[in-house]
C-alpha cells in the first residue's frame, strides 16, 4: 500500500495521477484533511482516509497498512516542522516501512527562510529508524504565476532576485518523480537534489513573457526592502511580503539553481520549459 499525504493539494493530485498510472487504485490511499475534495479518486477505488497534521490519533488510523508514504510537507509555515513530526511518528508506530519526504533544494545550505524547518524535519527523520528518502525539490515554475500576470498588467516585472539563476521545473515534473520513486525500487536513504533543466534569471522571464505578449517587459531589479513595501502595498500581507521579498534576495544569492539533471533523469524525459508553464496564464 502506498499513502500520500495532502493528496488533493496541488502537488497531491498531481502525484495521485501519476500514480495510478503505474499501480491499481486499490493500492493507494489519499490522507486528506477534507474527503469530500477527495471524491475524483474515491470514484476510482482509492481508499479515502481523513487525517490532519495536527491529528496524531487521525494519521495513525489513517496510516495503518500503509508500506510506502509520500509525505508532502505541510504549507503553513512556521507549524511545518511540528506537524511532520506528528507524521513521522505515527509512521513508526503503525509500521510504516519508508517514508518519502517532499524537501526544499538544497535544504542543507540554502539561504531561503523556508529552509529551516526542512533541515529539522530531514534531522528527525533521519533518526526516526525508519527507512527514508529526501525529494528536495526545486521552485515550481508556478510560483511565479502572479508575478507574471502582474507584469503583462502592468508592463513591468519586479523582483529583488538579481541576476540569480532559477532553475524552477513545473509542478508535473516534481510529481512525476515522486511518483517514480515510491514505485521503484534503490530509492532508500538518497536525497535527490530536483530541479528544471534550463536556469533562468528574471531578465529571461521578462524577454520570455515579452515574446509571448508582444508586449515590452522589462525586469526592474529593487532593493529588498522596497519590493517588500510594494507587495503590502499591493494587497499582500506585510509579514508575507516581507517573506517573499527575501526569496528573491536569497535566490540572487544562488540558492535556486542546480545543474545536477536529477530530476531529468528520474522521470527519463526533460522538464518543462518555462516558456511552455507560463503560456497557460497570458
Amino acid at each position: 500500500m502506498i499513502g500520500v499525504t495532502g493528496a488533493t493539494g496541488k502537488l497531491g493530485q498531481l502525484v495521485m495521477q501519476e500514480l495510478l498510472k503505474r499501480v491499481e487504485a486499490k493500492e493507494l490511499v489519499a490522507i486528506v484533511r477534507s474527503p469530500e475534495k477527495a471524491q475524483s479518486f474515491e470514484a476510482k477505488g482509492v481508499h479515502i482516509r481523513q487525517a490532519d497534521y495536527d491529528d496524531p490519533a487521525a494519521l495513525e488510523k489513517a496510516l495503518h497498512g500503509i508500506e510506502r508514504l509520500l509525505l508532502i510537507s505541510a504549507n503553513e509555515v512556521g507549524k511545518r516542522y511540528p506537524q511532520h513530526q506528528n507524521v513521522i511518528r505515527s509512521a513508526q508506530k503503525t509500521g510504516v516501512q519508508w517514508i518519502v519526504y517532499t524537501s526544499l533544494l538544497h535544504a542543507d545550505t540554502s539561504l531561503i527562510n523556508l529552509a529551516e524547518e526542512h533541515r529539522q524535519t530531514e534531522s528527525f527523520l533521519k533518526n526516526a529508524g525508519v527507512p527514508y528518502t529526501f525529494l528536495r525539490n526545486g521552485w515550481y515554475t508556478e510560483n511565479y504565476e502572479g508575478t507574471v500576470r502582474s507584469a503583462v498588467e502592468h508592463g513591468a516585472l519586479l523582483g529583488s532576485a538579481g541576476s540569480g539563476r532559477i532553475a524552477s521545473a513545473a509542478r508535473k515534473d516534481y510529481a512525476e518523480a515522486a511518483a517514480h520513486v515510491l514505485t521503484t525500487d534503490g530509492h532508500v536513504g538518497k536525497t535527490y537534489e530536483l530541479a528544471g533543466d534550463q536556469a533562468w534569471t528574471m531578465d529571461d522571464l521578462a524577454r520570455a513573457i515579452s515574446h509571448l505578449t508582444g508586449k515590452n517587459i522589462v525586469y526592474r531589479n529593487l532593493p529588498v526592502e522596497e519590493y517588500a513595501d510594494i507587495l503590502t502595498n499591493s494587497g499582500i500581507p506585510e509579514d508575507y511580503a516581507k517573506m517573499i521579498a527575501d526569496w528573491d534576495r536569497a535566490t540572487a544569492e544562488g540558492s535556486l539553481y542546480d545543474d545536477s539533471q536529477t530530476l531529468k533523469q528520474l522521470i527519463g524525459r526533460p522538464t518543462t520549459p518555462l516558456t511552455e508553464t507560463i503560456q497557460s496564464w497570458i
